[in-house]
């Protein structure tokens, strides 16, 4: 299966870097083939729910696994390649299985001082130049697989407790939100005011809009509280931009930016010529937009 895109994925591999200085001393990142990865036979969790496992399945297949476990190295297998042992991230591993993956990123670690390596993925955080989704990935891994709590993570990077639960809010975004946010077609300021709707339906229909119309974020505020306070708003209804091109030419565009994931405009009128403008939130999203049309 191929590896999902849609611009996620780095998550908390960024954070250390291959031969960066900054790595902790006998840690790495790589991505490894699944079946080289063996459960820990001590792990202290014997339940895995199942409904819980399928929602990250299907998170795995929407955007990519954003979350690496830690391994650490073990006595080669038969052939001679390298094996590994799960030292956290058993439920990811299983449903990276279950999605269809053939590797996993993963931390492997050759020490047993998981202060130290905290210490240093908590530094590396705090330099790396994240998208959102990526940073709340990764406060996420710090919080679950660390120990870490809210208040030392605030003051270990030095950013408020408030703004460290509002970036992990982002992860309740549905998959298509969480997408244009890894894109850089919605803000993280965006993305917090469409978590103030109701359902995951509401917030693609105002996601879609934000991207259609180039709304700011204090007018999605603006948006999802008169949806809050009117039932009858068609707040979920995305509405389209004043344009001077013909309404043929708007179908278009907004056809593409929901094929595309991203804003799209046309410019031009009947009679001329005209030209289509797609915006894209790096070379990642560019690559997968090129897919997406077709491209080599």
């Amino acid at each position: 299966m191929s590896k999902p895109q849609g611009g996620l994925g780095r998550g908390l591999g960024a954070l250390i870097p291959s031969g960066a200085p900054a790595a902790p001393a006998g840690a790495r990142f790589v991505e490894l083939p699944l079946d080289a990865i063996t459960p820990n036979a001590v792990q202290p969790r014997s339940h895995f729910d199942e409904e819980a496992l399928a929602e990250l399945v299907h998170s795995i297949r929407e955007v990519g696994l954003l979350q690496p476990v830690v391994v650490r190295e073990t006595s080669p297998r038969p052939d001679g390649s390298a094996a590994y042992e799960l030292v956290m991230g058993e439920r990811r591993w299983r449903a990276s299985k279950a999605a269809g993956l053939e590797r996993i990123p993963a931390i492997v670690r050759q020490t047993a001082d998981d202060d130290m390596l905290r210490d240093a993925l908590l530094e590396n955080l705090h330099r790396s130049q994240l998208n959102p989704l990526e940073e709340a990935a990764a406060y996420s891994q710090l919080l679950a697989d660390f120990g870490t709590t809210h208040e030392e993570l605030a003051q270990r990077i030095g950013r408020s407790r408030p703004q460290i639960s509002n970036t992990l809010r982002l992860l309740g975004l549905p998959p298509a939100v969480q997408r244009r946010v890894a894109a850089g077609v919605l803000s993280a300021g965006h993305a917090r005011a469409i978590l103030g709707l109701p359902t995951p339906e509401a917030q693609e229909a105002m996601a879609a809009r934000v991207v259609a119309e180039g709304m700011s974020v204090r007018a999605v505020e603006e948006a999802v509280a008169l949806a809050g306070s009117d039932p009858d708003d068609d707040a979920r209804t995305p509405r389209r931009p004043r344009s001077k091109v013909p309404v043929e030419y708007v179908a278009v565009a907004d056809r593409l930016a929901d094929r595309l994931e991203t804003r799209v405009k046309v410019d031009g009128g009947a009679g001329r010529k005209g030209r289509i403008v797609v915006e894209f939130g790096g070379p990642e999203d560019l690559e997968r937009i090129v897919g997406l049309l077709g491209g080599s």
